[in-house]
């Protein structure tokens, strides 16, 4: 009797398998994958764990690598949360005012994230805090087609100091102004919304989400009313049913759902709903007050190591002055490659190296700190420094 595949191959009118891949140029196929043979279960899990040992990640090393990603203590409540199999499992369906549950978490997210900023209105997420920017930027460009677009600022900054200067900059332009925020640290600051932004973007990680070696992150995106018609990504709004009850569902679609492509506001076509959620159960479950706390002990940390570093030999820190949030400059007398490679050596994966992306700032590296680094973790880093020969 002919095979279920034969069946199918003679339904397409085709001979073999090597048919349905004739429209790729025999060049460019992949021979034949060297595979070696099939392992039962356990064995296949012993190799994979054997493999991952080779890792090292927070838990196994202090890091006080900055740049974007933070290890922040993350309550066991939002894993249970976001492990639920109704937000784990499920996408935005094709009807997506059947799933009332997930648009009510994304909802309350949005709510969330405009009394952070204090704008009018936020979508359900980007893909990352990179691609807001560059969303924010396109928006900008478009509201406004001058020699200069828009104007981009970040607080706290790159290198972690907190701008002093943003309302004055507000009132020396007319452009779109756009304000890139760490989500932890608006707990201490002024709002963005209220020294006149245009855009709020973020990255949005440091709410409920682990560093997961670079992804998935959480794009954050926020704007005044006048500009929510031009905003990206989806937005959940709040109505009634026919019945008069509370209801939840997709509103502005025609933005970019439902829409010639080259006509729609962005052609980002899905989300990352799921961090999002855990965003929306981190705030819940801190509330204000425990978010100022973190945000607080965040601010202490930074200022407390740098002092700590600044008083070895042959080292700096802060190298700017000012407040800081989670993460500093550092500027050694010696190569910072080889800093690097000595803190390794010693089992501490030390700050972001900034003379690759910066020549002024050739042997400066990028620490951060936050409240999962234990006392133990601290002298470890101190003690490699004082070591570096």
């Amino acid at each position: 009797m002919p095979s279920e595949e034969d069946e199918m191959l003679h339904a397409m009118g085709l001979r073999n398998i090597d048919d349905l891949f004739t429209d790729i140029p025999t060049a460019v196929r992949i021979p034949k994958l060297d595979l070696p043979d099939g392992l039962p279960e356990d064995a296949v899990v012993s190799r994979v764990t054997s493999m991952l040992a080779a890792n090292r990640t927070v838990v196994d090393m202090p890091t006080f690598l900055g740049g974007g990603l933070y290890d922040h203590f993350i309550p066991a409540s939002v894993r249970a949360i976001t492990s639920r199999s109704e937000f784990y499992t499920s996408y935005t369906p094709y009807q997506p005012e059947l799933s009332q549950g997930m648009l009510q978490a994304l909802w309350e997210y949005q709510s969330l994230v405009c009394e952070l900023t204090c704008m009018d209105g936020a979508n359900t997420s980007m893909y990352d805090g990179s691609t807001a920017l560059g969303e924010a930027a396109r928006i900008a460009h478009r509201i406004l087609s001058d020699d200069v677009c828009g104007v981009y600022v970040e607080n706290p900054n790159f290198f972690g100091r907190f701008e002093e200067q943003l309302e004055d900059i507000r009132r020396l332009t007319k452009a779109p102004f756009v304000v890139g925020v760490n989500p932890i640290a608006q707990a201490v600051v002024r709002p963005p919304g209220d020294f006149g932004a245009d855009i709020v973007i973020g990255e949005g990680q440091p709410l409920g989400s682990h560093a997961n070696f670079g992804g998935p992150l959480l794009g954050i995106f926020a704007c005044r009313q006048e500009h929510i018609r031009k905003m990206p990504g989806r937005v959940i709004g709040l109505t009634r049913d026919a019945a008069g009850q509370r209801a939840f569902c997709m509103t502005l679609q025609t933005r970019e759902q439902h829409i010639r492509r080259e006509k729609a506001m962005s052609n980002i076509c899905t989300n990352e709903a799921l961090l999002a959620v855990a965003a929306a159960s981190y705030l819940s479950v801190l509330g204000g007050n425990g978010l100022r706390r973190v945000a607080s002990e965040n601010i202490r940390r930074a200022k407390e190591l740098a002092s700590a570093i600044d008083r070895i030999e042959a080292f700096t820190a802060p190298l700017f002055n000012g407040a800081h949030f989670n993460e500093f400059v550092v500027r050694s007398q010696k190569p910072y490659a080889s800093v690097h490679k000595s803190l390794l050596a010693k089992g501490v994966h030390g700050g972001l190296s900034l003379g690759r992306h910066l020549p002024e700032l050739e042997n400066a590296a990028l620490f951060t700190t936050t409240g999962r680094h234990a006392p133990d973790a601290i002298e470890r880093l101190l003690k490699a420094l004082r070591e570096v020969r």
